[in-house]
């Protein structure tokens, strides 16, 4: 295995579960708030597409490119990168697809229906509600823990602002699962620790991509992989995290927000340059 892959191994693991647990900071403030801080949920989740959708098209596309055309040539590197880059988004779509639009856990959820869920004609349906938003935010969540892995294990300056970007979005997903779980059960821990729990998709993602990609990287599977990551990201910015919102505040907030997301991690990796 390339030393170039593994220098940074237990960093990309440290950030992978950080971007994780985030879910159980939006469990926390489901129990802890009384009425839900839209402006920040709408800031937060428009900040995270902004560096997503920058870092995509001005980091880890060019970045794959060059890994491939160095093994494949310039056109056919080219073509592969950009065949990557759509098989990406076409497993995350699909991954999407898979989930029930009503257990999808990235509409909009808040604080609030704590208060009016116990009180629904669906109050038995809660729980299979908040599992199943777990199980799906599981599977959203492993291609971004690998996407996160990967980024940090080829350069930290790429990994770190990806985690936070993801760790922010996972706030509210945390409430989508806490919510129907705490309604269903009325316990806090239960919730908690479903909440918690789904996050753990993350990590385990990176554990995956090690044992089972780690052992075979190469320049060109590491730019196939970038590639696939930039299109999974770009199509998280524009599926969910924007939509989600522009849904939780105002239109323009959210794009000013996008766009200093964006400002963010251009200055970030100006710093970086070598």
């Amino acid at each position: 295995m390339d030393n170039i892959y593994t220098e940074h191994l237990w960093l990309a693991f440290a950030l992978t579960l950080f971007a994780g647990l985030a879910t159980g900071v939006g469990s926390a403030i489901a129990f802890f708030s009384r009425r839900t801080n839209t402006s920040f949920l709408c800031v937060a989740l428009s900040f995270s597409a902004g560096v997503m959708l920058y870092v995509s098209f001005i980091e880890i596309f060019p970045k794959a490119r060059i890994a491939l055309t160095e093994g494949l040539g310039i056109q056919n590197g080219y073509y592969v990168t950009t065949l990557a880059f759509f098989a990406g988004i076409a497993l995350i779509a699909l991954i999407d697809k898979l989930v029930p639009h009503r257990e999808n856990p990235h509409e909009m959820h808040k604080v609030e229906d704590m208060e009016t869920g116990g009180n629904t004609p669906h109050f038995h349906g809660l729980y299979r509600m908040g599992v199943l938003a777990a199980l799906a935010i599981g599977l959203h969540n492993f291609p971004e823990g690998l996407a996160t892995f990967i980024a940090t294990l080829q350069d930290p300056a790429l990994g770190i602002p990806i985690a936070i970007a993801i760790a922010l979005h996972n706030i509210p997903e945390g409430i989508a699962v806490s919510v129907p779980i705490y309604f269903a059960t009325g316990s806090r821990m239960k919730a908690f620790l479903f909440s918690f729990v789904s996050g753990l998709a993350e990590p385990v993602g990176a554990v995956i991509g090690y044992l089972l990609i780690m052992p075979y990287l190469s320049d060109t599977l590491f730019g196939i992989l970038f590639a696939m990551i930039a299109g999974i990201m770009v199509f998280i910015s524009l599926d969910q995290l924007l939509p989600a919102a522009q849904k939780y505040g105002k239109h323009h907030l959210s794009i000013y927000s996008l766009i200093v997301g964006m400002g963010v991690m251009a200055i970030s990796l100006a710093l970086f340059v070598k």
